[in-house]
């Protein structure tokens, strides 16, 4: 069993390389912590939280200094294109900052405005601010939703903890099926 501390460890380095160059959404790993309902999902989210802002300010940085180099990084992370990162140069600009806040309701990810944030003319504490409620509202929604699912699934006596992950499994298989199928590289 992963203490606590290793738990908000592994989730402030996944929210991270989310938020720079990896793929998979920290929300992987709340919802599979918040199967266990003994655990504090605010707490394990938060570290997920300040991961993704670092994160975040690393990518703003980099698109600030090299906007070239950190819109190709960014391209060759899988499922994401061309499109996608013209889709949010458009957001950016029509919208200023609260199009981060949109985001993660359209599948577009986070890095994919972090890098572009700075060319777009958004200061870094409105990036800042506007960050916070993007990811801190994602990663609390399904933390919570998965807590809740799993909670309603364990009040039949035949469910188990094995069965109940096995659930979170296929719906995160499935969930990036369908992503990597509607958002090719």
């Amino acid at each position: 069993m992963m203490s606590m501390s290793l738990k908000k460890c592994a989730c402030a380095i996944w929210g991270f390389a989310e938020a720079t160059l990896f793929f998979i959404l920290p929300d992987v790993l709340l919802s599979y912590f918040a199967l266990d309902k003994k655990i504090k999902m605010f707490s394990l989210t938060i570290w997920a939280l300040t991961g993704a802002i670092i994160g975040g300010v690393v990518m703003y940085s980099w698109g600030m200094f090299s906007p070239e180099a950190g819109w190709n990084w960014v391209e060759s992370v899988p499922a994401i294109n061309t499109d996608m990162m013209n889709t949010v140069v458009h957001q950016l600009k029509d919208l200023g900052a609260v199009s981060i806040i949109m985001g993660p309701f359209q599948g577009l990810p986070y890095k994919v405005y972090a890098v572009q944030a700075a060319y777009a003319d958004i200061g870094i504490i409105e990036f800042l601010l506007m960050s916070v409620v993007a990811r801190l509202f994602r990663f609390l929604l399904i933390a919570y939703i998965a807590r809740g699912v799993s909670v309603l699934l364990m009040t039949n006596p035949r469910m188990t903890k094995r069965g109940v992950t096995i659930i979170w499994l296929i719906a995160w298989v499935t969930v990036y099926v369908f992503y990597f199928y509607h958002f090719p590289s």
